[in-house]
């Protein structure tokens, strides 16, 4: 069965069908990540890295998967949430090289990703591209999230004073 994504585009949905199917990249749905799950968070990135190194005629496949990959990796018991904000790149290209093989560009993608808050400096036009998609993808993910949160305390706010005033 092939799961498919919200993204009604069959190359982008055939570039990371082998990645979405594999057990332990499943994992992420269940790890919060912004406000959504790393696992749609990936998903988004892949996405619109796809579409604009698609439009710029870059090696969108190579970017796709390294895009889909850059988050692929599970929660450390490290103390210091900046440590795990640093060293995540490395857990992630550890991983993911653990469950397919990378090219330089999809590994470069996957160190660089969080530059310049960890120190790796992306190599490849790629790599840039992903790391600005997942910056603009992560506020408004929070963003998102941030709202829906505060659509529900409004709604309980409204609620209570309706109870107040009906007494």
């Amino acid at each position: 069965m092939k799961i498919r994504y919200s993204y009604q585009n069959e190359e982008f949905n055939n570039i990371i069908d082998p990645i979405i199917h594999n057990i332990t990249f499943q994992g992420l749905k269940q790890i919060g990540h912004h406000g959504v799950t790393r696992y749609n968070h990936s998903v988004r990135v892949a996405y619109y890295s796809y579409k604009v190194t698609k439009f710029l005629h870059l090696n969108y496949y190579e970017t796709t998967r390294g895009a889909i990959l850059h988050d692929f990796f599970y929660d450390r018991d490290e103390k210091n949430k900046n440590e795990m904000l640093i060293n995540h790149p490395k857990y992630a290209k550890d991983m993911a090289a653990t469950y397919f093989t990378l090219s330089p560009i999809e590994e470069d993608i996957i160190l660089s990703h969080m530059f310049p808050v960890a120190p790796r400096v992306p190599r490849y036009l790629e790599s840039w591209i992903v790391d600005f998609i997942d910056d603009i993808a992560g506020v408004y993910e929070k963003a998102y999230s941030v709202r829906k949160q505060l659509s529900h305390a409004c709604s309980f706010l409204f609620l209570f004073v309706l109870v107040l005033l009906s007494k």
